[in-house]
């Protein structure tokens, strides 16, 4: 039986995808929990009129995503923090505080979007951190850590 998944369903596929099952399965589990509808041919053209239009609006964003990647290219960012005489920072920077100096900067970006590529950051110097602006876009910034 052919159905339309309406939400993930682990080992068999990903919302809208068009899929062959059991048709007990099907019809005991997927289609009463809500995680299928039955592929009738009014049902797949309203997929394929979905995929369409969900299609248009990734490619926007992905565009969007191209665009600040391309300004944040030269960044670099410093940090300040207080340190020990040794250089040795108390507690650490994080994604928070690079997302505060991006901010300062004009560029809003989630801080959970960041990944410090060393982590943790404990110490005075230089560092690089990934911005994933977009499944399929990201960036690599530089930034510096100062005493205060």
């Amino acid at each position: 039986m052919e159905i339309i998944l309406k939400e993930f369903v682990n080992g068999l596929g990903e919302v809208d995808d068009l899929v062959n099952v059991k048709a007990g399965f099907a019809r005991n589990y997927l289609i009463p929990t809500g995680k299928a509808i039955a592929a009738t041919p009014s049902a797949k053209k309203q997929l394929a009129e979905t995929l369409r239009q969900r299609e248009h609006k990734a490619a926007k964003i992905r565009e969007e995503a191209q665009a600040l990647a391309a300004k944040l290219e030269g960044v670099k960012l410093t940090i300040g923090a207080k340190t020990s005489s040794t250089g040795k920072i108390f507690g650490s920077v994080n994604t928070i505080q690079l997302a505060e100096a991006l901010e300062a900067k004009g560029f809003n970006v989630d801080r959970k979007r960041i990944t410090i590529d060393q982590d943790p950051v404990k110490e005075v110097g230089s560092y690089k951190a990934t911005i994933r602006l977009h499944k399929e876009v990201s960036v690599v910034i530089d930034f510096d850590v100062v005493s205060e």
